[in-house]
């Protein structure tokens, strides 16, 4: 059994119902252990090299180690910090080591932002910061975090054929008004439940502040749906959707969203989306998103094993992903 977690919001405004949430919320689950490393080094000894595909800033240090990667279009950085280790032994006997932490830098990057006033203060203290990260928030969603998420009920009469519909305001069970005038309610049969792009609105958007949108078009923040996440979502699109098996491995950092052709028919239409996590303890590129098999988060094997690469179920359905 799932113990109820509600995250603390951050940057958004609630219609109502959130102070009824919040108290009703436990404790969350402690961040992963990390190791003890020695502080950074400070940001004047420090160099910002560029680098392509994507295009992108390197901060680097003495010893040539890149402790920072600013990606142009992006506001997720990656972090060079303590080496911790994430389980989720009830779906997979894969852990996933990993000495990267991504932060949301306060606006985003373009190649020309080296010189701007908030980069080396907002990095010194991004070096040092020890506190949830993308990843460890991710994580308090799966039940070795102790999550309480379900998927959510699969409908088939919807107007416009979807199945899925838990949002993270279904998860609160509070109104919603977005920034673009969506006003939006949640469904009583959908508390404590979030599909695969709710999970990844629940994370980004409520609980760090990433701008979310109410709907399906273009525009600031996130959109609901993983196709137009994909299509037209902010950030860097890191490889083209050919309608084949992405293979670009190399270019994907940790808290980078992932998209598949979820569908019967293998082409480049988008219906799922995950949070690349990592290289695995068996050296394959695994992934957290919320499914129906494993009823919520997981980087876990029910109903089909999370990785990116071989021939596996999603692995052959990968088809791009974004920095957002």
């Amino acid at each position: 059994m799932r113990r109820v977690f509600v995250g603390a919001a951050a940057g958004l405004a609630l219609v109502s119902g959130l102070a009824a949430c919040q108290q009703a919320s436990e404790t969350p689950a402690a961040p992963a252990p990390v190791a003890d490393v020695a502080s950074p080094p400070p940001v004047e000894e420090l160099t910002f090299k560029r680098a392509s595909e994507p295009a992108r800033t390197l901060v680097v240090d003495a010893a040539g180690t890149t402790l920072a990667v600013f990606t142009d279009k992006a506001r997720t950085v990656r972090i060079t910090g303590p080496s911790r280790t994430f389980t989720e032994k009830a779906h997979t006997s894969a852990t996933i080591t990993t000495d990267a932490w991504v932060r949301l830098a306060p606006q985003s990057w373009k190649k020309d932002s080296v010189d701007d006033t908030w980069v080396r203060p907002w990095l010194e203290k991004a070096l040092a910061d020890r506190g949830p990260d993308v990843l460890a928030i991710a994580m308090e969603y799966t039940e070795d975090g102790k999550g309480d998420a379900s998927f959510g009920p699969l409908s088939s009469t919807d107007s416009d054929g979807r199945a899925e519909r838990s949002d993270f305001y279904d998860y609160l069970g509070v109104d919603w008004e977005f920034p673009d005038g969506k006003k939006e309610r949640p469904d009583p049969d959908h508390i404590r439940s979030l599909d695969c792009s709710g999970f990844i609105r629940m994370v980004y958007g409520y609980r760090l502040g990433y701008p979310l949108r109410g709907t399906n078009t273009p525009g600031t923040g996130l959109p609901r749906r993983a196709y137009a996440m994909a299509e037209f979502g902010p950030g860097a699109q890191l490889m083209p959707n050919r309608g084949t098996q992405a293979r670009e491995y190399e270019r994907l950092n940790a808290g980078d969203l992932v998209f598949f052709n979820g569908g019967p028919v293998l082409n480049d239409h988008i219906e799922h989306m995950g949070m690349y996590v990592g290289v695995d303890s068996d050296g394959r590129h695994r992934f957290i998103s919320s499914r129906t098999k494993a009823d919520g988060p997981t980087f876990g094997d029910t109903g089909g094993d999370s990785l990116l690469d071989g021939s596996g179920h999603y692995g052959v359905r990968f088809r791009t992903a974004r920095r957002i």
